[in-house]
């Protein structure tokens, strides 16, 4: 059975989406059969993995309207065993929608479950949020990845955040568990990005990834080109560290 993985920070710009749709790609060019469901309405996962959001017949959006099955929603792409149930801004829509559902919390566990034998991994991008989406991303995952940018104000967001994940835990899914926090935008550089790194062993030495992400201006580009970094220019340094990533990822799963 594949696992379901969330990556979620209500802090945006922290190299969420990025990470999600890198990671995703990579363990795809590692051999792991991967879905990345995008559940941000701004749809840049949808995006980056070459999908135009215009020309969208069926979204997220539809599978929590209870309209279609997430099978049918699930496109291919372009990219080497990686698949993705999209999303465009209709899907802010159905934030509205779970909190009048019944078993408002558990909406897309239901959707994913039965794809759940079809895959190794399910990545989910949550909106930079801890709304209703997000709640239920962590519902149905079995593990949360926590992309945070390489700052002192993103270690206080990091402490709600914890706090969130062990409600969710307590009330609605029990299985969660931090797979691991992920620093993006690290510059080794700068005395700051020590600091941050120094604070978060201290408190968070084992759920930190061995692996950081630099900033890399390949890595900026790509999303432009609707490409993972690896097939933008598999030689660049953001490459190299997301497969490092994705292989510390199936090590820790």
């Amino acid at each position: 059975m594949g696992k379901i993985i969330a990556f979620a920070n209500q802090k945006g710009g922290v190299g969420k989406t990025t990470s999600a749709v890198n990671i995703a790609a990579s363990l795809g060019i590692l051999g792991r059969r991967v879905l990345v469901v995008d559940l941000d309405p701004q749809g840049n996962t949808t995006s980056g993995v070459g999908i135009s959001k215009k020309t969208l017949r069926r979204t997220m959006h539809d599978v929590l309207s209870d309209q279609v099955p997430a099978s049918e929603v699930i496109l291919p792409t372009e990219f080497e065993n990686l698949w993705i149930l999209p999303a465009n801004i209709s899907l802010a829509g159905s934030e509205f929608d779970l909190y009048e559902s019944e078993e408002s919390e558990f909406q897309i566990k239901k959707a994913l479950e039965p794809l759940k034998s079809e895959y190794d991994y399910i990545i989910i991008d949550c909106p930079p949020s801890l709304g209703m989406l997000t709640v239920n991303a962590m519902t149905a995952a079995d593990g949360v990845v926590i992309p945070m940018q390489c700052e002192f104000y993103a270690l206080e967001g990091l402490s709600q955040l914890m706090i969130t994940v062990s409600r969710i835990k307590q009330h609605y899914n029990s299985a969660l568990n931090i797979v691991g926090i992920l620093v993006t935008m690290y510059n080794s550089r700068l005395l700051l990005s020590v600091q941050v790194i120094s604070e978060l062993k201290k408190h968070y030495s084992d759920k930190l990834f061995e692996q950081c992400i630099s900033r890399n201006v390949k890595l900026s580009e790509a999303p432009g080109f609707g490409l993972p970094v690896y097939y933008h220019d598999k030689k660049s340094k953001g490459a190299e560290e997301y497969l490092a990533v994705a292989r510390e990822l199936i090590f820790r799963i």
